[in-house]
């Protein structure tokens, strides 16, 4: 939960509550996948391609478009989708992540991509097909060293 002065609570392994971090502090677990915070004048958005020749998306961004090998330019994907599928992990999560956790492709409204991702660990029980969702970045797990690092992750509207 993010308080007015973006302090925010992470969560590891277990769900539990480990530290309070500023989340400008924290740096992300894949640079480039999304933008950075303050999200006090902007929500968070994912990064993606654009090959202008092809007119097509990427999420995570090629060098090159896949289809005529030309330049891709970083774009903005989006913020918002619908639930396509899900499912719930309950084995061990990797990288401290809470357990259990889910993971789902969103089709993204803004773009039209489908994409992978995690999905919000206090919502594991309200999640459903066809549920509308926007993308949250939080501190979710840690680098697999024990520092936390910030992960998108979709939320119920």
């Amino acid at each position: 939960m993010m308080g007015s002065l973006g302090i925010l609570t992470y969560f590891t392994n277990g769900g539990e509550v480990m530290s309070v971090a500023k989340i400008t502090d924290i740096p992300p677990a894949v640079p480039g996948l999304f933008t950075l915070p303050p999200y006090d004048m902007c929500p968070p958005m994912l990064l993606g391609g654009f090959c202008q020749v092809c007119n097509r998306y990427y999420f995570p961004r090629p060098r090159y478009c896949r289809v005529c090998l030309g330049e891709v330019v970083e774009t903005t994907l989006g913020s918002k989708g619908t639930i396509y599928c899900f499912t719930v992990v309950l084995r061990k999560a990797p990288l401290g992540l809470p357990n259990p956790y889910g993971v789902g492709y969103v089709d993204l409204t803004e773009s039209g991509l489908r994409i992978f991702g995690l999905l919000d660990p206090a919502a594991i029980g309200r999640i459903q097909i066809g549920m509308r969702v926007r993308l949250a970045v939080a501190p979710l797990g840690d680098d697999g060293h024990g520092s936390p690092r910030l992960r998108p992750y979709f939320t119920p509207v």
